[in-house]
C-alpha cells in the first residue's frame, strides 16, 4: 500500500517556525532591522534604568542639600559646605550665585541701587547658565527615548 502524506506532516516536517529558524531563513535586510531593533531596545532600557537610578540619587542629594540649606548657617559657611563637593545640582547653582556675589565683594563696589540690581542681574544669570548646564545632563538621551517610543508603535 501507498503512504498517504496528510499536509500536517508536511508541514511539520519540511518547516520550522521557530524564532531562530525564521531568523536565520530570512533576507539580510530583514536580519538587520531585526539586529537594529533588539539593539535599540537594549539601549533604550539601559537609558531607562540609568534614569531611573540618576533621579533617585538626585532625589537623596536634593533632600540632603534642602537640610543644610535651611540648617540656619551663614551663606559663607553654606558656600564652603556645597563647594566641597559639588554632585548636587542645586549646589551648583547656589554656588554659582554665592560666586558671583563674592567677585561683587572682592572690589569693594559701593552699594547703590544701580550696583545692587546689577548683581542681582549677574547672580541670575549665573544661575541661569548653571541650571541650563544641569538639565541638559539631566535630559541627556531623552531624545533617543522620545524617538524610539513614538516610532515603535509602526515598526
Amino acid at each position: 500500500m501507498e503512504n498517504i502524506v496528510t499536509s500536517g506532516d508536511i508541514s511539520s516536517v519540511l518547516v520550522d517556525f521557530s524564532l531562530l529558524s525564521l531568523f536565520l531563513k530570512a533576507d539580510l535586510v530583514v536580519k538587520s532591522v531585526i539586529i537594529i531593533l533588539m539593539a535599540a531596545s537594549i539601549y533604550s532600557w539601559a537609558v531607562i534604568v540609568e534614569k531611573l537610578v540618576k533621579m533617585k540619587k538626585l532625589k537623596q542629594l536634593e533632600n540632603e542639600f534642602d537640610e543644610i540649606f535651611w540648617s540656619g548657617n551663614s551663606f559663607e559657611d553654606l558656600f564652603e559646605t556645597f563647594n566641597y563637593n559639588q554632585s548636587d545640582p542645586k549646589s551648583k547653582i547656589f554656588c554659582s550665585a554665592i560666586s558671583e556675589w563674592k567677585k561683587t565683594n572682592k572690589r569693594r563696589d559701593r552699594t547703590t541701587s544701580s550696583n545692587v540690581n546689577a548683581l542681582k542681574e549677574r547672580m541670575n544669570r549665573s544661575m541661569q547658565v548653571t541650571f541650563n548646564k544641569e538639565s541638559e545632563e539631566i535630559e541627556k538621551n531623552l531624545t533617543f527615548l522620545a524617538t524610539a517610543g513614538s516610532t515603535a508603535p509602526f515598526i
